[in-house]
């Protein structure tokens, strides 16, 4: 098998994420025109070299059974919504998850038409979001965003799934956060190094004994009962406008497991009242959980 390129790709310059809802009626024709994503993922990246294209779809976890009766990946489960007072991290299912990402502008512009065109009739769009590289890989907060990816052969072992029928997919989770800047920014940099739990600038991660049990680096650190981290890749990129800044968080992972309890230590209390204190600066708008196959996959099961 074969996994779509966008799950371990390199970060970009540029991104779009689109949010589709299939229309009644329409699964067999969405299935078809799913089949059809890895030809177009291929004449993107051959056509245009230097843009360093990359696609990604996802199914939705509501709608999968309709689309793929036959099979289901066995741990596609709803997005693990979060509710503890103010803090909340809401589920809001969609059907479809496209991730077009490329170092030119235009071309990932170019995507987002040929996807639009690809499901004309078929879906509904129900939420797009431009998303660019600020900085050197930085969030709008100013602390470089993925510093804990796995790197290498590594993203693969951690994104994909091994064997199986769904062998070379991938669990895909994302949330559309909104950053409380003015908040933010009414911190000074101590203060914000101790949300993290790293140096602002530098980027260097505190030791564990001198973390706060709130930095965000603590709270998503997260080891099994057998002593092995529980890792993801993300794949996020910011969004922002004149007014309004955020994140766009993907997750991707060989199981939900991970991104699972991450969630949970981040918003829930720990017996000590302790939870992570970034989510107190920023707010997760939407959350959708999703499988996205490998290119055998979507091809053979157009078919059906």
């Amino acid at each position: 098998m074969t996994a779509q390129a966008g799950i371990c790709a390199e970060s970009n310059l540029h991104a779009y994420y689109l949010m589709f809802d299939i229309l009644p009626g329409q699964e067999a024709a969405a299935r078809s025109a799913l089949a059809k994503t890895p030809a177009l993922w291929r004449e993107l990246t051959q056509g245009y070299p230097d843009a360093a294209f990359s696609g990604l779809v996802a199914v939705g976890d509501r709608v999968w059974d309709r689309l793929y009766p036959r099979a289901r990946p066995s741990e596609l489960v709803p997005f693990p919504a979060q509710l503890q007072g103010k803090r909340s991290a809401p589920e809001t299912p969609f059907d479809l998850f496209f991730q077009l990402r490329a170092d030119r502008l235009d071309v990932a512009y170019i995507a987002v038409q040929r996807v639009m065109a690809l499901l004309a009739g078929r879906a509904e769009l129900k939420y797009e979001r431009q998303g660019f590289r600020y900085l050197d890989c930085r969030d709008f907060t100013g602390f470089v965003d993925g510093t804990e990816n796995p790197q290498d052969e590594h993203r693969a072992e951690v994104a994909l799934v091994a064997e199986g029928p769904f062998a070379d997919g991938s669990y895909v989770h994302v949330q559309h956060y909104r950053h409380n800047m003015a908040k933010w920014q009414r911190l000074s940099v101590p203060s914000q190094e101790d949300v993290y739990g790293r140096t602002k600038v530098e980027n260097i991660e505190y030791d564990s004994d001198k973390k706060p049990p709130t930095a965000h680096t603590k709270r998503t650190s997260l080891k099994d009962e057998a002593g092995n981290s529980l890792e993801i890749l993300r794949q996020s990129m910011p969004w922002g406008t004149a007014a309004e800044q955020g994140l766009v968080f993907i997750s991707c992972c060989h199981t939900p497991r991970h991104f699972t309890r991450m969630l949970d230590s981040m918003f829930q209390a720990d017996g000590a009242g302790h939870f992570d204190h970034l989510m107190l600066f920023t707010q997760a708008e939407t959350g959708s959980a999703f499988f996205a196959p490998s290119l055998e996959w979507l091809v053979k099961s157009g078919e059906l």
